[in-house]
């Protein structure tokens, strides 16, 4: 008979199991960073010396920090499980309840429960969150928030991810108090229905409040982009351009939206020629060479690869294998959650409230098969890439789109020489290299 210390300490060990894998593959890419200081003979039509140096001690910044945050992290998480945090939390959420007068009941203490450890979860990675912007970003070029664009970001997210999250949370209890042996099957159907209603609110509700989106000016590019999404029936309803410059010199671009209502955003920081309407400080002067982003045969192959994406339906087959694993996650929670010995092992021994079963099973009890889930969708989503980037070489944008890859990977000081173990287990987008080599190979 599995026993709760077996359960526990099981769990314990496989996550610093997780955490030394991934330290490992750390180092194994930081001895990259330490040894690969001379240009590869490879990169030298594609990289100079002076980005390529800024590349390496940047990767390798952003390398030590995410080790150190790794063991901090795995850390305090063992701290809370070997302290009880998740049985303290659930007390203090009860407290909360009866301080404010409220009758206590397991669906508006598990909204609690939800606003305290989110609130915990919160202060602790505002330090991981300052030192990773004005610390890391800022001597590297990249940042341009002002701390006080930062807190206002970071409060209002806050608040909108609890008037999101709170609300499911009850739905969710609610469904399995109520849904019978079958509940898992409704539980399912709501997530999907919160899925598409979140996807579709998101854009016109929800990222406006953090970001400013206007339309592509009226010119060549915008013409020129209503063409390409014409020549593959692309139901193109909007352009739009995101002025991420108010927060790092980071570029990208992306689609969204269902049916004929698809909207293309593009990062003013991937457009060279861009000015965002209310900046006044741009410099008048700056040499063409000098300036970041792509210009605008270069920007149409990218969009080419985005376009790929919806071609070839990369978007709804990630959606179907996401819906698939959720479905799955919630039969086996069906089956474990009324299984004693899980709450036992976290300090619950007078209660099982649903949502730490939830968190029990889904985060701990599961976490091998979202580690080898996590390695098939990084594995897949690699093929995508490339099957993206054929799709606009065919477009006949082979060249403008290598071009690009250079720029962006430049503009981004994105080290080109990887450990192939960690870049297999990392890297959703391949290498710069490897994407190159596709490009130009003949078909």
């Amino acid at each position: 008979m599995v026993t709760e210390q077996t359960i526990f300490y099981g769990i314990i060990i496989f996550m610093w199991m997780e955490t030394i894998w991934g330290l490992y593959l750390s180092l194994r890419q930081r001895r990259i960073y330490k040894k690969a200081v001379e240009v590869p003979s490879e990169l030298k039509e594609i990289v100079n010396k002076e980005t390529f140096d800024k590349a390496r001690i940047y990767g390798l910044d952003r390398n030590n920090f995410s080790m150190v945050k790794e063991v901090i992290g795995g850390v305090s998480t063992t701290a809370l499980l070997m302290l009880d945090g998740l049985f303290y939390f659930w007390v203090l959420s009860g407290s909360m309840i009866t301080s404010m007068n409220l009758e206590k009941g397991e669906i508006l203490q598990s909204a609690a429960f939800i606003l305290v450890m989110n609130t915990f979860n919160f202060i602790m990675s505002i330090p991981f969150n300052i030192y990773d912007v004005f610390v890391l970003e800022e001597k590297h070029g990249f940042n341009k928030q002002t701390m006080g664009f930062f807190i206002k970001d970071k409060i209002k997210g806050y608040i909108v991810t609890h008037l999101i999250v709170l609300p499911l949370t009850c739905g969710i209890v609610w469904i399995v108090k109520v849904g019978g042996d079958y509940f898992f099957i409704y539980l399912w159907l709501f997530a999907i229905l919160a899925t598409l209603f979140l996807l579709t609110i998101y854009p016109d509700y929800i990222a406006p409040l953090f970001d400013k989106y206007t339309p592509l000016p009226d010119g060549e590019l915008k013409t020129r982009i209503e063409q390409l999404a014409a020549s593959i029936h692309f139901p193109l309803y909007k352009l739009y351009v995101v002025e991420g410059s108010k927060r790092s010199i980071h570029s990208n671009a992306y689609f969204y939206g269902f049916f004929k209502n698809k909207r293309i955003v593009l990062f003013d920081t991937l457009l060279k020629d861009y000015t965002p309407t209310n900046d006044k400080s741009k410099d008048k002067e700056t040499k063409e060479e000098d300036k970041k982003g792509c210009d605008n045969e270069e920007v149409l192959a990218v969009l080419g690869h985005e376009l790929g994406h919806w071609k070839l339906n990369h978007m709804i087959k990630n959606i179907i294998i996401m819906q698939i694993n959720m479905f799955l996650l919630f039969v086996a929670f069906g089956f474990l959650f009324k299984y004693e010995v899980l709450y036992n092992a976290f300090g619950f021994y007078d209660e099982q409230p649903v949502l730490i079963g939830l968190t029990v099973v889904l985060q701990f009890i599961f976490s091998p098969y979202h580690a080898l889930l996590n390695f098939f969708t990084t594995s897949l989503s690699r093929r995508f890439e490339f099957q993206a980037d054929a799709f606009a070489k065919g477009m006949g944008k082979a060249l403008y789109l290598r071009r690009a890859l250079i720029k962006l990977n430049q503009d981004n000081l994105g080290f080109p020489v990887y450990d192939w173990l960690f870049s297999m287990w990392h890297h959703s987008h391949p290498p710069l290299l490897e994407r190159l080599k596709a490009l130009e190979k003949s078909d």
